[in-house]
């Protein structure tokens, strides 16, 4: 007995050595793979188990339903993007609607930011490869440590979307919706997250006059498209540890403000259909839309198809600019906006030296602003071209539904649904682009060297 028992132990150990070694064998090849890479393989791995989990037989309420549509949500969900192709909650069950606001949460607050926060707790720091994934996921400039910023992030997180969910729950009590908690804990996580994906059919446009339920899903919005570096600023002035905030968080707060208050003023002075609305639900609901693109959040409490092409024109300029680096938005980025503008006007005024609010801009910043500008002008432009090559909608509906794709913002003039198995492919790869990044997905084909990539990437959200 002792001998059978003594082969067993030295085969056990065996196999332990060897399943050891075949980890570590797979954690250094994975380590070695550059992290724009693993970035987009991290992504897409959500994308996919999404797309598993949506098609089991649990997560429908009925049948009819095809497997692309599935995969649509999913990678509409991790983006944070909102376009759906199937109603969210006349399709999938109470499970499906979990997995989608759970690919919602993951997507908003970046790949391995959740699992890293959980490494925390348990190990109390960070691998090099975690910490390298880290910093480029969330586009931490320099200064930035890693672990207190994920920290801050999980924590605030948590607590504004259960405080939005506290908010919110009146008002859906008050308009007797079914499920009134799980109405408001869904909108809430997906207004922080900036995904704009609903339980109703007509996004809010039946909360349109509910200036509560518009006021907290604003705040919402807002909150997660300015960032967390701007939340860790302002943690940090609280606990007088830091008596400014930085460049960053001024420029972000500086074109976020003006961004929305001046497309606000130009929608609700010109736009035919909020004329005849009461003064003060004119405004609520102009601020609202213009808001919601601006953000990248994607709901509406106005009809987009009847909208005038002037104003689908605005909010589509509005949705490119997008939201704020290290936030939960999408878009091209205020700060990339916002150094572009300064290059702008350094030129016009004969400056050698780029600034902006009085502080000079690197050179590497700005190289890293005009490549991704043309790399989101390319990206769309191919995505809008490859749409008019397979739809028959007219091409101001594929504009703005490619605009919208990119952006990961969700509004769109009702052709989502109607289009061909091919649109809709070309449609989930502008989602996944404008949620990775068109500079990071362009740079995963030239960086070779992991070394250099971190810090090459940290000067890509400028």
């Amino acid at each position: 007995m002792g001998t059978r028992w003594s082969s067993w132990s030295v085969r056990l150990r065996s196999l332990r050595h060897s399943v050891r070694g075949r980890v570590d064998a797979i954690v250094a090849r994975i380590a070695r793979i550059d992290t724009v890479r693993l970035l987009i393989v991290g992504y897409l791995s959500y994308v996919l188990a999404g797309w598993l989990a949506l098609a089991l037989p649990w997560s429908r309420q009925g049948e009819g339903v095809s497997l692309l549509d599935h995969l649509f949500i999913s990678a509409s969900a991790v983006s944070t993007t909102g376009l759906t192709s199937v109603s969210t909650s006349g399709t999938y069950s109470w499970f499906g609607e979990l997995v989608v606001l759970l690919l919602i949460q993951f997507g908003g607050l970046g790949y391995m930011t959740l699992s890293s926060f959980m490494v925390l707790a348990v190990s109390g720091g960070l691998t090099p490869l975690r910490d390298r994934v880290t910093r480029v996921t969330l586009a931490l400039p320099q200064g930035f440590e890693p672990v207190a910023f994920l920290r801050l992030i999980v924590r605030f997180t948590l607590a504004i979307e259960a405080i939005g969910a506290v908010l919110l729950y009146p008002s859906f009590v008050a308009s007797g919706a079914p499920d009134p908690i799980w109405q408001s804990i869904f909108h809430s996580v997906s207004a922080f997250c900036t995904a704009g994906f609903g339980l109703y059919d007509d996004s809010l446009e039946r909360f349109r006059s509910d200036l509560w339920l518009n006021s907290v899903v604003t705040v919402l919005s807002v909150s997660g498209a300015i960032g967390f570096i701007v939340m860790h600023d302002v943690s940090l002035s609280l606990r007088n540890r830091r008596p400014h905030v930085t460049l960053t968080s001024k420029v972000i707060l500086w074109s976020t403000f003006w961004i929305i208050a001046i497309g606000t003023l130009l929608f609700a002075t010109e736009e035919p259909t909020v004329r005849n609305l009461p003064l003060l639900e004119r405004w609520s609901a102009s601020l609202f839309q213009v808001m919601s693109a601006s953000t990248t959040v994607g709901f509406n409490t106005l009809p987009i198809g009847p909208l005038s092409s002037a104003s689908l024109y605005l909010l589509a300029l509005v949705m490119l600019i997008g939201a704020s680096p290290s936030g939960t938005g999408g878009g091209l980025k205020t700060t990339t906006f916002s150094a572009l503008w300064a290059e702008m006007t350094s030129v016009v005024r004969r400056r050698n030296v780029t600034t902006f609010l009085g502080k000079a801009i690197p050179e590497v910043r700005m190289r890293a602003a005009v490549a991704g500008m043309m790399l989101y002008a390319m990206t769309l432009a191919i995505g809008i071209y490859a749409l008019a090559l397979v739809e028959s909608s007219p091409l101001p509906d594929l504009m703005f539904e490619a605009a919208s794709a990119l952006g990961t913002v969700g509004l769109s003039r009702g052709i989502t649904a109607s289009l061909t198995p091919t649109g809709k492919c070309i449609l989930i790869a502008l989602m996944f682009v404008g949620r990775v990044g068109p500079v990071v997905i362009g740079m995963s084909f030239f960086v070779s060297r992991p070394e250099t990539t971190a810090e090459e990437t940290q000067d890509v959200a400028i």
